[in-house]
Formats: C-alpha cells, structure tokens, sequence
C-alpha cells in the first residue's frame, strides 16, 4: 500500500497546502538563502575543419591541475564546411572524439593512483566498436551517455510544483521553496517527448547487453566530471561538463539552436544554446559562428547575426506551474556566457596591422577592432562585458606554425588573411567575475583557442544542498 501521505484527493490537497502556507509552519520551516561561489572554465576553439587525433594532449588547454567546477566548451568547424557536411547529413564522428578526449583529461585518476597505474586513466574511456576510440567509428550518441552521471531525463525535470506556486504567490517570488523531492517524479512534469528519448535509451541499453551496463556504471562511479549538455550543429560543437556532486542540482536543461548560414537557413553559421537551472541560479551558454570576411561592412553582418540569435533563440516551457522563473530567453538568465569565433576583424590593413602587431601596440590595435567599435557604439551586444584583451590575434596562423598565414614566401596572397581577435568571450548579468582572459598556444588549427575563468555566485538553499533527486 502506498504511504498515505502522498494520497492526495482535493480537499486533502487543499489541506496540505493551508498547513505549509500557515505564517508560523512557513517561517519556521522555509529554508534560508545562501550564495555558493563557483568556478567556471570557458573555451572557445575553432579548430579548421581537422578531426582531433590521439596524439592530441587536451591538459594544458583545459587547465586540468586547477579542477573547476564547471567546464564549458564551444569548437566550431569540428567537421569541414563544405556541402555534403552543410546540406546533407552531418559527420559526428569528430564530436564523439572530442567528448572522448576532454572525458580523457578532465577525469583524470588522481596522481597516487596514476603513479601506481603507470599513469594510465582512472575511469576508462568507453570503446564502441571493434579497434580503438579513434579508428573505430564512434556513436556519439552511446559515448554521450557513457560520460553523464544522471540520466537527461533527470537533468531536465521541472521541480517546480503547486505547493511552491501558492507559497510564491503568498510571499513572494523570492521565497526560497521546493516541492518534496520525492514527489518530484510523480507531478506529470515531465514531456512525452523525454519519455520517449529515455525509453529509446533503455532500449539501447538492453541491446547493449549487461555486461556493457555494468562496465558504464563501474566508469561513471570513478569519474570526477560528468557531461551535462552536448549538442553539434554542422560544425558548431558546444558540451558542459561539472563536478559530479554538482550535477544533482541540474534542472530545466534545455537546448535551442538558430542557424545563420547560407540564406540565413544553412547550420554552417550561427549557434547552440544551452540553458539549465543549478541550486536556484538559472546559466545560459552560447556558443556561435558568426558571419565570416574582412571585406567593409561585413561586421554589419556579424552585427545582424548577433541580434538574431538573440532575437530566435528561445527554450521550451517545461514548467507545468503558472508561475515560473524559468527564463526562455536568453537575456532573461541570471548568468550569461558568450563564446566562439565572433569573426570580427580589425579595421586595418594587413601591412598596417603587422606593422602594429610588431611594435606590440596592443591598445592602438584594439582600438581598431570591430567588435569594441561596435559594442562603444551600442551596435551590439548592449549591457555585456567582456574582459580587457593582452593577448596576440587567434587569427589566421599558418597550420603547425606560430606564423601568420601570409607571412611566409611560400604561402599564396589569396591564403593571407590580416591577423583578428576572432575568438572571443563576453558575459551578461551580475553576479559573476572573470578571473583570467587568455589564449592557448595549440598549433592544431590555424586558430588560437582562448580561455576565460570566472567566479559566478549560485544561489542555494540551506539544507538542500546534500538532497540527491530520486
């Protein structure tokens, strides 16, 4: 039989609710706001078209010894932008690659451990297929699932609830309160469209065999991260990942995509989304590909992309409560981070600019860039920040070089290109500080990647920070 307590007809309902909205049972019971401070890492890399190989090392860029809470990471062109890849189905075997190899660096087994191990990986990388990781064809799909520590279904739950709906309207939106995590599962919250996504994974899983779900769970027991979003779009490649105890507190996951490409309609430009709500603090991660060219006034074009991601990139409802602080905007999140290849240029010459990049003037070059021209002039990105810039162009290096393309005599003028702050991180809201700005030294691609660290500030609330989701 099941506990009484939970058999709800309407006049027991109404009941219940009188007895919690009760000033005395409220105040006395209401748990207390708190502000949890975190780090977030932050990497942008657009890595020209090239499919990572094993020789790859991942560390230094992700800055693996320093272990933040979160780790957002954006790419662009994971896969070449050329027709078959924009127009027809998509390539993911590099995205699946790319989650293998930050799986590889970010979970680590810790330094006792690998001494005793030859150094080897704590949890090991998943291999799906005959052969290893990067000569098999992966699924990323089945590597996607191997890397979460919750299921998606459970990351985008909606906890919002009746209860907490009549207590807002009572004592405000800020009031700090929570439906029973036990009865989180029982509300109707979730969509049919995640039950159908969870019984297509139970079905893989059967197919799987037991011996592969036992090996996941063994893998996902060791890991210190565990992949929370993931999504690609043509080239565009955008997955966080946090700290596993942090992962719990992930609700209203949702991601949305707005393609800026050919005709405006093609997914060779424009971005990928990803919103979720951690403790009572709602994030949002963008990360975009933006109109390409040096020519002037293609930053009009850039301009015209940025206001309509803005504009289209919307998250469902999930909410089944009339009052929600679920934003579905991007604008509307508590805390906001931009990333990518923004592609804005700078407004000189190639000669001009060599001469400056030479001279190591950095302040008369940033004064000729694109964006901060067109950020001071409230063209775009109004009420962002982004931090002060004392690193060299990421754009356009020659490849396996720490030359600019166009520098050699070998090199044909048409593959010049006047050297840009293409990559860049911006970020919207309070409550969240940047601790470092800088650029990786990787002469993989002919970009640089760049990195940004921050602190932002989540609200939690006392005693439910240790409360695991059923």
């Amino acid at each position: 039989m099941s506990d009484p307590l939970y058999i709800f007809n309407k006049s027991q309902s109404e009941i219940v609710v009188e007895s919690l909205l009760a000033p005395s049972n409220f105040r006395s019971s209401m748990p207390t706001q708190q502000l949890q401070s975190l780090r977030v890492f932050v990497a942008t890399w657009n890595v020209g078209g090239k499919s990572p190989h094993s020789g790859l090392d991942l560390d230094a860029l992700l800055h693996v010894h320093s272990e933040y809470d979160i780790y957002v990471l954006g790419f662009q062109e994971i896969v070449p932008l050329n027709a078959g890849n924009v127009l027809v189905l998509g390539d993911n075997e590099p995205a699946a690659k790319w989650l293998a190899m930050i799986n590889q660096s970010l979970n680590k087994s810790s330094p006792s451990s690998s001494s005793s191990s030859g150094g080897r990986l704590g949890p090991k990388t998943p291999s799906f297929g005959a052969g290893s990781m990067f000569f098999a064809k992966p699924s990323l799909k089945k590597i996607s699932e191997s890397f979460r520590t919750d299921c998606r279904r459970k990351l985008k739950i909606c906890n919002c609830s009746s209860f907490s709906e009549e207590i807002a309207k009572k004592y405000g939106r800020e009031s700090c309160f929570r439906c029973p995590e036990s009865l989180v599962n029982q509300t109707g919250l979730l969509s049919d469209d995640d039950e159908e996504e969870e019984d297509e994974d139970e079905d893989d899983d059967d197919e799987d065999g037991g011996g592969n779900v036992a090996s996941l769970v063994s893998n996902q027991m060791m890991m210190k991260y565990g992949l929370v979003a993931s999504k690609q779009m043509v080239g565009i490649f955008l997955t966080v990942w946090m700290r596993k105890e942090l992962i719990q507190h992930v609700t209203h996951l949702r991601i949305s995509s707005v393609t800026r490409g050919i005709m405006g309609c093609l997914g060779n430009k424009g971005c990928i989304a990803v919103s979720l709500q951690l403790y009572k603090t709602s994030f949002c991660f963008i990360c975009s590909h933006l109109a390409s060219g040096e020519r002037e006034g293609d930053e009009r074009r850039r301009n015209s992309d940025v206001i309509e991601i803005l504009k289209n990139t919307t998250f469902p409802r999930i909410c089944r409560t009339s009052f929600t602080r679920v934003p579905d905007r991007i604008t509307k999140h508590d805390r906001v981070i931009w990333l990518g290849d923004l592609n804005y240029r700078i407004a000189l010459s190639y000669s001009e600019t060599k001469t400056l990049l030479d001279k190591n003037a950095w302040d008369t070059l940033l004064n000729k860039d694109q964006l901060k021209i067109e950020r001071d002039a409230g063209r775009v990105f109004k009420g962002w920040h982004e931090g002060k810039i004392f690193f060299a162009p990421t754009y356009k290096y020659s490849y396996n070089s720490d030359a600019y393309a166009g520098d050699t005599t070998k090199e044909k003028k048409n593959k010049r290109r006047t050297p840009a702050w293409c990559d860049r991180i911006l970020w919207h809201g309070d409550g969240i500080r940047q601790l470092s700005y800088v650029r990786g030294e990787s002469r993989f691609s002919d970009h640089r990647p760049v990195c940004a660290v921050f602190v932002v500030n989540v609200e939690v609330c006392e005693g439910k920070t240790g409360t695991r989701r059923q």
